[in-house]
Order: structure tokens, then C-alpha cells, then sequence
């Protein structure tokens, strides 16, 4: 009778990770998280994009012409018009500089012509998805709506892709002495409202994590995991323990019982001899 039960806890101790990273205790309606598409679109990621009118020069994260990026004219309009971005900047998965991929870019095809991203890295939305582990995954709240993940794909594959992108580094080679000095973080990109505003449209009714800000989000999950984990080890060491203290029950009630059988004249081991004579 110990077995089965020792089975079904293990079981459970299995699945329990999985079904918290799946449904965390902070995930909620975006609708609930954010007030509208500009909220959205520059706190998710921290200050990375800042929202502008449409009518201003700011970005856009999808287009289908992929002979003509209208992100070139922007950044002509902002930078100057000989402003053509030859290096990347941006350093994780990106090129060091930009340039052309093959017919295996599929999934961010805008970028086909010029990319700061490898056909590799973009094969899929799963593998944009999960590419910066875990807490950085958009569906840690459960599956999300075909609309609203789409708006996650195209704002991954601007990130990876853009070459624009990359002049809007947080931080640059001369802060490289800053504590919190990297080379991938995004600060104030600006980014037309109406895309914004179709993402919370599209986003409204599904579900995020925390405060809304990926990287709590990524933070709150990391900890969540390094807890589970401890605790995991723990509950181990109480089964083990536990088992280990019911083998050695059995094993005193059976010598009591052997020692019974002796005293009452009726051993359960006899000598083949005996066994023979008898």
C-alpha cells in the first residue's frame, strides 16, 4: 500500500512545476494591465519603445514590401538622409552587420533583403517564442489568441531584425564601465500609435503576467523557479527519509515476528536436516 501512494506524490511533485510556470498567481487581462496601446507598447519592455503620433516619424514592426523597408525613411528623417546603419549594434542572437538572408527566412520575411538576423534564429513563432528562456516566454499565462500572438512575432522579429534598430542601444561602448551595461537593451524607439494601438485592441481579453513589464515578469519567474526548485529538493530528501523509514519498519516487525515463531516452537527457517527428519 505504500508504493502506490509514494507514486501518486511523486507524480504530482512532477507536474507541479510545469502547471505553476503555465498559470503564475499574477496573470491577468491586458485590458486589466494596461490603459491603452501606448501603455502597452512602452512599459512591456521598459522604456524600450517610446509611442508617437502617426503623423510623426516613429517605426513600424510589419510590412510586406520587403524590397522597400519604410523604416529606412524614418531613420533618414531622424538621423539625416545618409544615414544607413552598416553595423547592427544590437548584440544576442544579431549579425555584426546587416545584410541579406535566403529563402529559409520565412517567418520575419519583411527583413529578407537586409537583415541583422539569421534565417536560423527565426525559423518559427514557437522558436522566437522561447528563445530567451523561459520567463521571457509571452505565453506563460496559458495559450494566447492567433491575433494577439501575432503582434509578439512582429515585434520579435523587428528586435532580431531591424537594423534600425541598433541606434537605439541603451547603452553605448563609452558606458561600458555601468553596472547594469549591456549590449541588446532598447530605449525609446519610437513606434507609430496606431500599431500600438491595434496590439491592445488584439491583446485585450488575453492574459500577462505581473505589472506587465517583461522583464518582472522574467524576474518574478526566476524566482518562482529557483524556490520550486529548492523546495523540490527538500520534499525529495522528506520521501527518501520517508521510504527509508518504512523499509526499516517492516524490517523490525518481521524480526519480531520471526522471533515469536521461535519462542512458540514453530521457526520459519529450519536446517534441511531437520526439514529431512521431520
Amino acid at each position: 500500500m505504500i508504493l502506490p501512494s509514494f507514486n501518486k506524490l511523486a507524480l504530482f511533485a512532477a507536474l507541479l512545476p510545469a502547471m505553476s510556470a503555465a498559470w503564475e498567481d499574477t496573470c491577468t487581462q491586458f485590458k486589466n494591465i494596461y490603459a491603452d496601446g501606448t501603455e502597452l507598447c512602452e512599459k512591456m519592455w521598459a522604456d524600450s519603445f517610446e509611442v508617437v503620433d502617426d503623423d510623426a516619424n516613429g517605426y513600424t514592426m510589419w510590412f510586406f514590401d520587403q524590397s522597400n523597408n519604410p523604416n529606412d525613411a524614418v531613420t533618414h528623417a531622424l538621423f539625416g538622409s545618409g544615414t544607413v546603419p552598416d553595423q547592427c549594434h544590437l548584440r544576442y542572437f544579431h549579425k555584426d552587420v546587416p545584410g541579406p538572408e535566403d529563402d529559409a527566412m520565412s517567418e520575419c520575411h519583411p527583413w529578407k533583403n537586409n537583415a541583422c538576423c539569421d534565417s536560423t534564429t527565426v525559423t518559427t513563432p514557437d522558436a522566437l517564442n522561447s528563445a530567451y528562456g523561459e520567463g521571457y516566454r509571452w505565453d506563460r499565462c496559458g495559450p494566447m489568441s492567433e491575433a494577439c500572438e501575432r503582434f509578439f512575432v512582429m515585434e520579435a522579429c523587428l528586435y532580431e531584425c531591424e537594423p534600425s534598430a541598433g541606434l537605439y542601444r541603451l547603452w553605448d561602448e563609452a558606458e561600458s564601465d555601468h553596472p547594469d551595461y549591456n549590449e541588446w537593451q532598447l530605449h525609446k524607439m519610437p513606434i507609430k500609435k496606431s500599431f500600438c494601438d491595434s496590439w491592445y485592441t488584439a491583446c485585450a481579453n488575453d492574459y500577462f503576467c505581473g505589472s506587465g513589464d517583461y522583464f518582472e515578469c522574467a524576474a518574478y519567474y526566476d524566482a518562482n523557479a529557483e524556490k520550486a526548485a529548492a523546495e523540490g529538493d527538500n520534499n525529495g530528501l522528506v520521501i527518501g527519509l520517508s521510504v527509508v523509514g518504512a523499509i526499516a519498519a517492516v524490517g523490525l516487525l518481521f524480526a519480531f515476528y520471526l522471533v515469536r515463531r521461535e519462542k512458540q516452537g514453530k521457526p520459519v527457517f529450519t536446517n534441511s536436516d531437520e526439514a529431512v527428519s521431520s
